[in-house]
Protein backbone atom coordinates (compact mmCIF):
# COMPACT_ATOMS: atom_id res chain seq x y z
CA UNK A 1 0.00 0.00 0.00
CA UNK A 2 2.70 2.08 0.81
CA UNK A 3 3.99 2.26 -3.22
CA UNK A 4 0.93 1.03 -5.32
CA UNK A 5 -2.37 2.24 -5.20
CA UNK A 6 -5.10 -0.15 -4.06
CA UNK A 7 -7.45 -0.74 -7.26
CA UNK A 8 -10.34 -0.89 -5.77
CA UNK A 9 -13.88 -1.56 -7.07
CA UNK A 10 -17.43 -0.96 -5.19
CA UNK A 11 -20.17 -4.26 -5.73
CA UNK A 12 -23.56 -2.80 -5.08
CA UNK A 13 -26.95 -2.47 -6.74
CA UNK A 14 -28.08 1.40 -5.67
CA UNK A 15 -26.40 3.92 -8.17
CA UNK A 16 -26.56 6.26 -5.25
CA UNK A 17 -24.51 4.11 -3.11
CA UNK A 18 -21.82 3.74 -5.77
CA UNK A 19 -21.88 7.32 -6.64
CA UNK A 20 -21.80 8.08 -2.50
CA UNK A 21 -19.05 5.61 -2.16
CA UNK A 22 -16.76 7.03 -5.26
CA UNK A 23 -16.83 10.58 -4.02
CA UNK A 24 -15.64 9.41 -0.57
CA UNK A 25 -13.28 7.21 -1.91
CA UNK A 26 -11.75 9.67 -4.88
CA UNK A 27 -9.47 11.79 -2.60
CA UNK A 28 -7.82 8.90 -0.77
CA UNK A 29 -3.94 8.68 -2.41
CA UNK A 30 -3.98 4.92 -1.56
CA UNK A 31 -6.82 3.88 -3.61
CA UNK A 32 -7.43 3.67 -7.48
CA UNK A 33 -11.27 3.09 -8.40
CA UNK A 34 -11.70 0.85 -11.36
CA UNK A 35 -15.31 0.78 -11.61
CA UNK A 36 -18.66 0.11 -9.71
CA UNK A 37 -20.89 -3.41 -10.41
CA UNK A 38 -24.32 -3.99 -9.55
CA UNK A 39 -24.13 -7.35 -9.88
CA UNK A 40 -21.97 -10.31 -8.91
CA UNK A 41 -21.62 -11.55 -12.68
CA UNK A 42 -20.30 -8.32 -13.78
CA UNK A 43 -17.51 -8.05 -10.94
CA UNK A 44 -16.20 -11.82 -11.01
CA UNK A 45 -16.21 -11.55 -14.83
CA UNK A 46 -13.86 -8.78 -14.41
CA UNK A 47 -11.86 -9.91 -11.70
CA UNK A 48 -11.35 -13.05 -14.12
CA UNK A 49 -9.30 -10.19 -16.76
CA UNK A 50 -8.31 -7.51 -14.74
CA UNK A 51 -6.40 -7.40 -11.22
CA UNK A 52 -8.59 -5.90 -8.24
CA UNK A 53 -7.02 -5.53 -5.26
CA UNK A 54 -9.72 -4.37 -3.00
CA UNK A 55 -13.64 -5.19 -3.26
CA UNK A 56 -16.48 -2.99 -1.59
CA UNK A 57 -19.42 -5.41 -1.30
CA UNK A 58 -22.82 -5.27 -0.16
CA UNK A 59 -25.08 -8.38 0.83
CA UNK A 60 -28.03 -7.91 -1.29
CA UNK A 61 -27.42 -8.15 -4.97
CA UNK A 62 -30.31 -8.91 -7.89
CA UNK A 63 -28.47 -11.82 -9.23
CA UNK A 64 -26.23 -13.67 -5.89
CA UNK A 65 -25.84 -12.97 -2.31
CA UNK A 66 -23.03 -11.29 -1.44
CA UNK A 67 -21.71 -13.90 1.13
CA UNK A 68 -21.31 -16.82 -1.58
CA UNK A 69 -20.21 -13.83 -4.16
CA UNK A 70 -17.45 -13.35 -1.42
CA UNK A 71 -16.17 -17.62 -1.87
CA UNK A 72 -16.23 -16.99 -5.89
CA UNK A 73 -14.13 -13.72 -5.35
CA UNK A 74 -11.74 -15.36 -3.18
CA UNK A 75 -11.58 -18.51 -6.08
CA UNK A 76 -11.04 -16.61 -8.49
CA UNK A 77 -8.63 -14.29 -6.97
CA UNK A 78 -7.35 -15.06 -3.63
CA UNK A 79 -5.23 -11.99 -3.58
CA UNK A 80 -8.10 -9.56 -3.64
CA UNK A 81 -9.57 -8.38 -0.33
CA UNK A 82 -12.80 -8.49 0.01
CA UNK A 83 -14.76 -5.93 2.59
CA UNK A 84 -18.19 -5.92 3.35
CA UNK A 85 -20.23 -2.96 3.29
CA UNK A 86 -23.69 -3.70 4.26
CA UNK A 87 -27.33 -2.66 5.77
CA UNK A 88 -27.82 -6.30 7.58
CA UNK A 89 -26.49 -6.35 10.66
CA UNK A 90 -27.38 -9.87 11.64
CA UNK A 91 -24.89 -12.08 13.36
CA UNK A 92 -24.87 -15.07 11.52
CA UNK A 93 -24.17 -13.54 8.49
CA UNK A 94 -21.43 -11.43 9.52
CA UNK A 95 -19.92 -14.35 10.66
CA UNK A 96 -20.58 -16.61 7.41
CA UNK A 97 -18.87 -13.95 5.34
CA UNK A 98 -15.91 -14.09 7.36
CA UNK A 99 -15.46 -17.43 6.93
CA UNK A 100 -15.81 -17.13 3.12
CA UNK A 101 -12.86 -14.99 3.23
CA UNK A 102 -13.99 -11.18 4.01
CA UNK A 103 -11.30 -9.34 5.81
CA UNK A 104 -13.94 -7.56 7.40
CA UNK A 105 -17.49 -6.10 7.82
CA UNK A 106 -18.85 -2.19 8.13
CA UNK A 107 -22.75 -1.07 8.09
CA UNK A 108 -23.55 1.59 6.05
CA UNK A 109 -23.77 4.25 8.08
CA UNK A 110 -20.09 3.49 9.31
CA UNK A 111 -17.76 6.62 8.86
CA UNK A 112 -15.03 7.41 6.51
CA UNK A 113 -12.68 7.11 9.14
CA UNK A 114 -13.83 3.61 9.88
CA UNK A 115 -13.59 2.77 6.33
CA UNK A 116 -10.19 3.47 5.77
CA UNK A 117 -9.26 2.15 8.94
CA UNK A 118 -10.76 -1.32 8.10
CA UNK A 119 -9.12 -0.83 4.45
CA UNK A 120 -5.84 -0.40 6.34
CA UNK A 121 -5.64 -3.16 8.73
CA UNK A 122 -7.14 -5.67 5.74
CA UNK A 123 -3.78 -5.05 3.74
CA UNK A 124 -2.19 -5.57 6.74
CA UNK A 125 -4.08 -9.13 6.82
CA UNK A 126 -5.85 -8.50 9.65
CA UNK A 127 -10.07 -8.87 10.07
CA UNK A 128 -11.93 -5.46 10.94
CA UNK A 129 -14.73 -4.74 11.89
CA UNK A 130 -17.08 -1.51 12.20
CA UNK A 131 -17.70 -0.23 16.03
CA UNK A 132 -21.26 -1.12 15.53
CA UNK A 133 -20.46 -4.51 14.28
CA UNK A 134 -17.50 -5.41 16.91
CA UNK A 135 -21.18 -4.94 19.54
CA UNK A 136 -22.71 -7.34 17.53
CA UNK A 137 -20.55 -10.18 17.13
CA UNK A 138 -19.89 -9.96 20.70
CA UNK A 139 -23.12 -9.75 22.59
CA UNK A 140 -23.64 -13.44 23.68
CA UNK A 141 -25.71 -15.48 22.07
CA UNK A 142 -28.94 -17.72 22.92
CA UNK A 143 -26.95 -20.73 23.24
CA UNK A 144 -24.02 -19.15 25.36
CA UNK A 145 -26.65 -17.89 28.10
CA UNK A 146 -28.41 -21.27 28.20
CA UNK A 147 -24.87 -22.57 28.69
CA UNK A 148 -22.48 -25.23 27.25
CA UNK A 149 -24.84 -28.01 25.93
CA UNK A 150 -23.75 -32.11 27.05
CA UNK A 151 -21.74 -33.11 23.30
CA UNK A 152 -21.29 -36.85 23.00
CA UNK A 153 -17.76 -38.09 22.05
CA UNK A 154 -18.23 -38.27 18.67
CA UNK A 155 -19.68 -34.91 18.48
CA UNK A 156 -16.98 -33.24 20.23
CA UNK A 157 -14.65 -35.23 18.66
CA UNK A 158 -16.26 -33.55 15.18
CA UNK A 159 -16.32 -29.81 16.41
CA UNK A 160 -12.86 -30.07 16.98
CA UNK A 161 -12.19 -31.32 13.34
CA UNK A 162 -14.82 -28.55 11.81
CA UNK A 163 -13.15 -25.96 14.13
CA UNK A 164 -9.50 -26.44 11.89
CA UNK A 165 -11.83 -25.93 9.04
CA UNK A 166 -11.98 -29.59 7.46
CA UNK A 167 -15.23 -30.54 4.80
CA UNK A 168 -17.72 -33.52 6.12
CA UNK A 169 -15.37 -35.31 3.40
CA UNK A 170 -12.41 -34.88 5.10
CA UNK A 171 -13.65 -35.87 8.63
CA UNK A 172 -15.69 -39.19 7.13
CA UNK A 173 -12.36 -40.38 5.61
CA UNK A 174 -10.37 -39.62 8.76
CA UNK A 175 -13.46 -40.87 11.39
CA UNK A 176 -14.13 -43.67 9.40
CA UNK A 177 -17.69 -42.58 8.51
CA UNK A 178 -19.43 -41.46 5.30
CA UNK A 179 -19.92 -37.63 4.81
CA UNK A 180 -23.71 -38.06 5.26
CA UNK A 181 -23.09 -39.03 8.90
CA UNK A 182 -20.64 -36.36 9.69
CA UNK A 183 -23.64 -33.58 8.02
CA UNK A 184 -26.09 -35.52 10.31
CA UNK A 185 -23.95 -34.42 13.60
CA UNK A 186 -23.37 -30.95 11.98
CA UNK A 187 -26.47 -30.19 11.95
CA UNK A 188 -27.53 -31.26 15.32
CA UNK A 189 -24.16 -29.59 16.74
CA UNK A 190 -25.94 -26.34 15.09
CA UNK A 191 -29.05 -27.04 16.81
CA UNK A 192 -27.51 -28.11 20.32
CA UNK A 193 -25.72 -24.73 20.11
CA UNK A 194 -28.89 -23.34 19.21
CA UNK A 195 -26.88 -21.28 16.55
CA UNK A 196 -27.45 -20.46 12.53
CA UNK A 197 -24.17 -21.81 11.21
CA UNK A 198 -21.03 -23.78 11.55
CA UNK A 199 -19.17 -20.14 11.49
CA UNK A 200 -21.23 -19.17 14.34
CA UNK A 201 -21.16 -22.76 15.94
CA UNK A 202 -17.44 -22.39 16.11
CA UNK A 203 -17.01 -18.66 17.38
CA UNK A 204 -19.49 -20.07 20.17
CA UNK A 205 -17.75 -23.20 21.46
CA UNK A 206 -14.64 -20.94 21.37
CA UNK A 207 -16.09 -18.19 23.60
CA UNK A 208 -17.13 -21.17 25.97
CA UNK A 209 -13.46 -22.49 25.85
CA UNK A 210 -14.20 -26.28 24.60
CA UNK A 211 -11.42 -25.93 22.29
CA UNK A 212 -9.28 -25.65 25.41
CA UNK A 213 -10.70 -27.77 28.10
Amino acid sequence: MTRNKLLTAIVDDHPIVVEGLKNLLQPEPDIELVGGFSSGGDIISYIKRNQVDLVLLDISLPDISGMDLCKMIKMASNSTIVLILSNLAERSIILQTIQNGASGYLLKNSSIDELRHCITEAVKGEICYSKEVKEIISRPTKGQLEGIPRLTKRERQILFLLAEGKTSQKIGEELFLSPLTIDTHRKNLIQKFNVKNVAELIMTANQQHLFTN
